[in-house]
């Protein structure tokens, strides 16, 4: 009874406020004298101490004087044995360091705890605690315990030790390392002691509420080795600049192709070299066979965790067969039945995912997926009918859907999201199916959602718009109907976009215009400004003139509205209705510029000496599509140097910046170099870094290539992965393979020093342009120059002598295409059309190594770096296409327009028509020796 009325009286309290009160800071720290009481209590303090730490887990923060103040009260509780209040006490202390000052004054009282023949439920508690409170400096000081702790046979002792090493690392990678010996000895090591000892008490893993006596000897016997988990991740992290070592780590620990020899028993130790194996073989395809065998033996482990992980990473390789795939897809098939809903979720999870590129594979599970339709596992059932989604026939699509629509209303967004992307990508697939799929959008589009729900909906119409133009007129209904009531801004806005763009080609455009007009009337300022957008395309596009006149009327109509951007913007479309060409550039040019590039080149014409001489030429800034501009905009800026090698992706990794941000980063990186200050503007840079060395090597250089209108500056990103060596002096020696280069070498900007820590860094090498009216086109023979020196392990410091050494890097290739032209967007028939009387060339080429029409349309485009326009019919259904491509010639070249008329023969490849027009002779020859070479 007497705790049942406790239970009342707590709840009371919190209904009145008295637990706010119970937990304020300011009563915690009055109530802190109770650290000074003789003799102490220890339930009072534990009471205590529980209510700090709570504080602290809900986000309340203490200031420095008072966070200093609670940890000495709470240091102050050593002298006392009971060994739940011990616990508590080091628990506060490791929350408290992070605020409090002169937190190392205890060091000594936690260092008497970390002793082997103190209590063993003390030990793990000290070393957490010890972990957060030394200076970075100190930890060789107390590099014996920590060796000890780590090989203790006791896993809560090891496993303490191990994650504190994981803390300490970042600021103590030298002292860590050394642990090397001993972290290998946990990861081998078979732990199966008692997990408190002897002596632990009775009350939890805190013991915040147990007996204040320490108890008799534990009965629970630990076999889970979950220090071999943690032990195998701080290896990783040791080991992880040097590539071999982690992939010979891999083999030892792995078992062989069975994977009955490993020393690892823990499930999740698997798991996670499951995941180091997954990165060496992306990082490293010459390893892909062994690492295929060692997960094809995990593929039969007594673990379900296990077997799934080696599933996953198997059907997650890059250019895997489906051969190779087999025994993954068997794995998973068996999970699909098992009864316990995680299995089936992790299966059908992984399926879904992998139906994308390997569906004829994954079509082998689809009984098995069908019978998971109707699990009482939403999340199950829709993986399952998506995987069906992406594998199914024709004739499966209407029942597929009809069984959908059943449970979408109990599903949550993000599985929603998922389901209609698969239907997206279904309606390109079977086209014959419009009707059904479009009527299923248009139902869930009306249901209730969020914006990432209505917006996959939306994108999906706009999918079926472009691609299926049977289903045209109904979608664009559909649409018209939802902005009636849709509450998201910027899916008005869009909606809006794509009505003005294909309303006027319909052959009733007047149909969408009391809905478009609705807008003006009914919705925000942004909609409304979007609205008039969309009407005065009408009027432009529409070949009816009495419709012409109604937008007209309406258009002035909303010259009378509050907010001065729908205003403007209807004077402006009043304004330029009866001047055809000022219609042309503000209403039908497709194309903008890319903010990206004209803000980089603003800025260097503004930092350009020679300016006030010359007006901005804005013919040099490439322009984008109206659709691209959208997404660049969307995007976050970035003006962080980005020239050195990128980090590896992670499943949240960011957005990549566009090239459009590259060129303007490159260009704010290279203004800061005073060498360069003479040079003028950047005129183009690469875009991508060429690989010079292969992934393995124990150094990895890439090469970026600027060109200004005089100088060609080569940015060569050097990074060292041996964590003992330090590189001085480095620089890197070009040497042309032709004397004819039309360049002239005219200095090389080094490095000074170069470890794995601060690595990667950047080596400048310029040289002049002879003839700056011509494309220079050369090859160079690329040589690393440096001086290795040993780092001392004990001070971290490199020794006094070192060695001359080189490395032979891959040849950099000034070309014609990837480094004198700029893509750029254009409405290509009108430019075309105009550039007929100017520069133009025409040659046939034979392109007897191309397979196919698609292969030869991403090889001219990666040669000649230019913005692809579309063309006829897709590539890869036809044996005759014709590709459009547009760019701008750096240093004055103007325009280029390419036009690529291609047949393809089997066993006789692709014949290739290269059309070519610009605004002046040189661009037309570049452009043809990009191709001829």
């Amino acid at each position: 009874m007497a705790s049942l009325a406790l239970s009342f009286t707590s709840k009371k309290e919190d209904e009145s406020g008295l637990s706010s009160y119970y937990n304020n800071k300011t009563t915690i720290i009055q109530e802190a004298r109770v650290f000074n009481e003789s003799p102490i209590s220890p339930r009072k303090c534990r009471a205590l101490l529980t209510r700090i730490v709570y504080l602290l887990y809900v986000g309340e923060t203490f200031g420095t004087q008072e966070a200093t103040t609670l940890f000495f009260g709470t240091t102050k509780l050593f002298q006392h044995k009971d060994s739940a209040l011990r616990q508590a006490v080091y628990l506060a202390i490791k929350e408290l360091a992070t605020t409090s000052e002169d937190v190392i004054m205890v060091t000594s009282s936690i260092m008497k705890d970390m002793q082997p023949n103190s209590e063993v439920i003390y030990r793990p508690n000290a070393i957490r605690a010890l972990c957060r409170i030394i200076d970075p400096s100190m930890a060789q000081g107390v590099e014996r315990f920590f060796k000890a702790a780590i090989v203790d046979r006791n896993p809560s002792i090891s496993t303490a030790a191990l994650v504190s090493a994981y803390h300490l690392f970042p600021n103590a990678k030298d002292v860590v390392k050394r642990w090397v010996n001993e972290v290998q000895e946990a990861v081998s090591a078979k732990q199966s002691s008692s997990f408190f000892g002897s002596g632990g008490g009775g009350g939890g893993y805190l013991g915040f509420g147990g007996s204040s006596q320490p108890s008799g000897p534990q009965s629970i016997q630990s076999t889970s080795n979950i220090a071999q988990y943690h032990a195998l991740g701080l290896l990783y992290l040791i080991r992880k600049q040097d590539r071999m070592a982690i992939t010979k780590m891999i083999q030892q620990l792995g078992g062989g192709k069975s994977g009955a020899g490993t020393t690892l028993k823990n499930p999740m130790a698997l798991c996670m070299l499951i995941r180091y194996a997954a990165k060496v073989m992306e990082e490293d395809p010459n390893v892909q066979k062994q690492m295929l065998d060692l997960l094809e033996g995990w593929l039969r482990h007594k673990s379900d965790m296990v077997n799934l992980e080696a599933a996953r990473v198997i059907c997650e390789m890059k250019n895997v067969t489906s051969q190779q795939l087999t025994k993954a897809i068997a794995v998973l098939q068996l999970f699909l039945s098992s009864p316990k809903p995680v299995l089936k979720f992790a299966a059908t999870r992984t399926l879904a995912a992998l139906a994308l590129s390997h569906p004829t594979s994954v079509a082998t599970c689809n009984v098995d997926l069908e019978s998971l339709i109707a699990d009482p596992n939403r999340s199950v059932a829709t993986y399952a009918i998506t995987t069906l989604l992406k594998t199914g026939n024709e004739a499966s699509v209407d029942r597929l859907i009809k069984q959908i629509t059943g449970f979408m209303a109990e599903i949550s967004d993000e599985f929603k999201v998922i389901i209609v992307d698969a239907i997206r990508s279904l309606c390109l697939k079977f086209p014959a199916k419009h009707v059904s799929m479009l009527g299923f959008l248009s139902g869930v589009l009306r249901d209730e959602g969020g914006y990432d729900f209505k917006r996959a909906v939306v994108e999906a119409m706009f999918d079926m718009i472009k691609f299926i133009s049977d289903c045209k007129e109904q979608a664009l209904s559909h649409l018209c109907e939802f902005i009636e009531d849709c509450e998201f801004t910027k899916l008005s806005v869009r909606i809006l976009h794509l009505l003005g763009i294909e309303g006027p080609k319909s052959p009733q455009p007047a149909k969408y215009i009391r809905f478009i007009y609705n807008r003006v009337v009914l919705e925000n300022a942004t909609v409304r400004a979007a609205a008039v957008g969309s009407l005065a395309k009408f009027g432009i596009n529409a070949s009816d003139s009495s419709l012409q006149k109604s937008i007209h009327v309406l258009l002035s109509r909303c010259l009378d509205d509050v907010d001065d951007e729908v205003r403007d913007r209807a004077a402006m479309y009043l304004r330029v209705f009866n001047q055809k060409r000022l219609a042309d550039i503000y209403i039908k040019e497709e194309s903008v510029f890319s903010l990206a590039a004209l803000e980089a080149k603003l800025v260097a014409y503004a930092k350009d000496p020679t300016a006030a001489e010359k007006p901005f030429d804005v013919s040099t800034v490439p322009k984008i599509s109206r659709a691209q501009a959208a997404q660049e905009a969307a995007r976050p800026s970035t003006l962080d140097m980005i020239g050195v090698p990128a980090p590896k992706k992670t499943q949240e990794a960011p957005a990549a910046p566009s090239a459009a941000e590259k060129q303007s980063a490159y260009a704010q990186q290279l203004a800061d170099i005073s060498q360069f200050s003479s040079y003028g503007p950047v005129l183009n840079s690469s875009a991508n870094p060429v690989q010079l060395t292969e992934n393995e090597t124990e150094y990895q250089i890439t090469c970026v290539k600027h060109i200004f209108s005089n100088h060609i500056v080569f940015q060569f990103n050097v990074s060292n992965t041996l964590p003992d060596t330090v590189l001085e002096q480095v620089s890197v020696i070009m040497q042309p393979t032709s004397e004819e280069s039309g360049l002239v070498e005219d200095f090389i900007i080094p490095l000074t020093s170069l470890t794995s820590s601060n690595s990667p860094d950047i080596v400048y090498v310029s040289f002049t342009r002879t003839e700056p009216d011509q494309y220079a086109m050369a090859s160079f023979q690329c040589t690393l120059k440096f001086i290795s020196k040993e780092l001392d392990p004990s001070t971290g410091q490199p020794e006094e002598e070192g060695y001359e050494d080189e490395y032979q890097l891959e040849e950099v290739e000034l070309s014609a295409g990837g480094d004198y032209i700029i893509p750029s967007y254009v409405t290509f028939g009108a430019e075309w059309d105009r550039l007929r009387s100017g520069p133009s060339a025409t040659e046939t080429f034979a392109l007897s190594a191309m397979d196919s029409l698609k292969a030869a349309c991403d090889s001219i485009i990666e040669v000649l770096n230019m913005e692809p326009l579309g063309g006829t019919e897709s590539p890869s259904s036809t044996s005759v296409h014709t590709l459009q491509l547009s760019g701008i010639v750096t240093g004055g070249g103007g325009k280029v327009l390419v036009r690529c008329r291609m047949t393809y023969s089997r066993g006789q490849g692709v014949t290739l028509e290269l059309g070519v027009r610009a605004e002046k002779q040189e661009a037309c020859d570049l452009v043809v020796a990009a191709v001829g070479g």
